[in-house]
């Protein structure tokens, strides 16, 4: 898990990725490297998970020294590819798994990896730059291309820091202003800045850059089209998951877990302890709480962790931490987020690595793949949970940047409605989200997440399954509900889902109402007053207060703003 930049083209030069790879050196705090030739140069910050020697840093080179990679990620399976290939290895890293994977399978290498990868390997001889991502996205890449040089880096600011302006992409925040859509796979928030979309590669030669998609998931799910006995699915789908969280645990360091009260959550605690390689390791489970009992989820966490054992390290986050704790989250998200949730989530991370248990499992994924949410039956197009007012205050927007807003149009390659909204949450809106959210907390605090069941066996068996293994007699999740109560007890196997975590609309409307207030006094006086009728923004914030609150998300939004624009 690490940090990754590089400059391919006329206008590279070391003392600019030496600026990138300090922007992001949280991401990699035991190594710096740099490999550069003629117009090529290539960073790496590294954070030493698997194989810690030397000899595993980056930049790294083949025997022949044709081929240069970086690589932010881990191959799960990378034990079992070494055993098919035939190469003299120096080391014991998947990095160096993955770059012969890729001498001698080329592209199709990544059809055989199951991992989280953003990964770059530079072709000394065709001079070529080959780069790639994750099936899912879960790790970023961003890039920039102007005057025949291609600047690319895990982190927005680190372009920045090459002097690339950062100038808002009005069209993408209209949109989640307007609709709360946090742009397409492409997209981000600041002009002239790209992101290569997860299941996709690029290839740039002679200052020709070609983006292609490899990942074909309505494909995938072809190939589980004969429906199959509730016994033998419940089987599979155990074995796979067994499978994926055994993977996960492939480290040279601790690994703990994060735990909420939901199933999700109660999956991943049954399968840790079951299948912890190392039983004399004791494995670690964190949890955030507010001291809110409307909304903590203690209660159900501790009786969980009475039936396992393991240590639990409880986060605490009080409302007059978020003044201060936002802003720094905002620095390290660089674009929007999600709010008092992901604050209280940082701060696990956080504690985790001054604990030195420097890999986490968490439970993201199960509701995207077995239709977990309300509004998958509802016919709507709701993607908040659990709201049933708009949480979209489009009248405080001025005419310019409404006119701008386009309402999100996601693909339907299925013929199954339900199908339709698992597909848009997975690759469109609830999973790149959460994902890009996740990532730059935990590498904020130097420490590397993992998402077990975000393995594409798991999510791609499970969304191919018939609607009635997923609902039934209005039980969402059903096969993994009957999966966790073999473990767990009933209360939590089919405990309802609880689609709030935090206090946030208290908090914003009275102890945090200060802060709110300066910072929509701020956006009021910026450059970016006319983005606004600044009149109607403090009426409904005003209303707000007042107690029109049922969500508190466009508060949230401004907030964002102002954090990360004014700052």
């Amino acid at each position: 898990m690490c940090g990754i930049a590089g400059i391919v083209g006329d206008h590279s030069s070391k003392e600019l990725l030496f600026k990138m790879l300090d922007a992001q050196k949280h991401r990699g705090p035991d190594n710096t490297g740099s490999w550069c030739n003629d117009n090529v140069f290539l960073g790496h910050n590294r954070l030493s998970i698997i194989d810690l020697s030397e000899e595993a840093n980056q930049p790294f080179t083949d025997f022949s020294q044709r081929y240069q990679i970086i690589f932010n990620g881990e191959i799960y399976n990378y034990i079992e590819l070494k055993k098919e290939l035939d190469y003299n290895f120096i080391t014991n890293s998947d990095t160096e798994v993955l770059l012969a994977a890729y001498i001698k399978w080329g592209v199709k290498c990544l059809e055989r990896l199951n991992g989280m990868f953003s990964f770059a390997i530079w072709d000394t001889l065709n001079k070529t730059l080959f780069a790639a991502r994750d099936r899912f996205g879960v790790k970023p890449f961003f890039y920039h291309l102007k005057e025949n040089t291609l600047y690319f880096s895990s982190e927005i600011k680190a372009l920045h820091a090459t002097g690339i302006d950062k100038l808002p992409n009005k069209k993408v925040w209209a949109s989640y202003f307007a609709y709360g859509s946090y742009g397409m796979p492409e997209e981000t928030f600041f002009d002239n800045i790209n992101q290569l979309p997860g299941g996709h590669f690029l290839e740039l030669k002679q200052g020709n850059l070609q983006i292609k998609k490899w990942y074909f998931f309505e494909e995938e799910i072809k190939k589980h089209q004969q429906i199959e006995p509730y016994k033998i699915v419940k089987k599979k789908y155990t074995a796979l998951l067994s499978n994926s969280i055994s993977l996960r645990f492939r480290s040279d360091v601790p690994v703990g877990f994060n735990v909420s009260g939901g199933l999700d959550s109660s999956a991943l605690l049954a399968f840790v302890n079951q299948l912890n390689p190392r039983k004399k390791e004791v494995i670690k489970a964190y949890s955030f709480y507010t001291e809110d009992e409307r909304y903590d989820e203690l209660p159900w966490v501790e009786e969980m962790i009475s039936l396992t054992k393991n240590p639990l390290e409880k986060v605490k986050l009080l409302s007059g931490e978020v003044c201060e704790r936002s802003k720094k989250v905002s620095y390290f998200q660089d674009e929007p987020y999600g709010g008092v949730p992901t604050i209280a989530y940082a701060k696990i991370f956080e504690q985790a690595r001054k604990d030195k248990t420097l890999v986490l499992l968490d439970g993201q994924g199960m509701d995207e793949q077995w239709a977990g949410y309300d509004y998958y039956t509802q016919n709507n197009n709701s993607i908040i949970q659990g709201v049933n007012k708009s949480p979209f205050k489009t009248n405080v927007l001025s005419k310019e940047i409404l006119d701008l807003a386009q309402k999100p149009k996601y693909p339907k390659p299925f013929k199954d409605e339900v199908l339709n909204k698992q597909y848009r949450d997975l690759f469109y809106t609830k999973i790149p989200r959460a994902l890009r959210f996740n990532d730059r907390v935990s590498m904020a605090s130097s420490t590397e997440l993992r998402e077990p069941f975000l393995d594409y066996r798991l999510v791609e068996y499970a969304f191919a399954q018939p609607l009635e293994y997923k609902i039934k007699d209005g039980i969402q999740k059903y096969l993994l509900r009957n999966i966790v109560s073999e473990h767990l007890s009933d209360s939590i196997s089919y405990a309802p889902k609880r689609p709030l975590q935090t206090p946030q609309r208290e908090w914003l409307g009275n102890e945090l109402k200060i802060f709110v207030d300066k910072e929509i006094e701020k956006i009021e006086k910026s450059e970016f007053s006319s983005w606004f009728d600044t009149t109607v923004l403090k009426q409904e914030w005003k209303n707000y207060v007042d107690g029109d609150n049922q969500s508190s998300f466009h508060i949230w939004q401004w907030l964002n703003f102002s954090l990360l624009m004014n700052s």
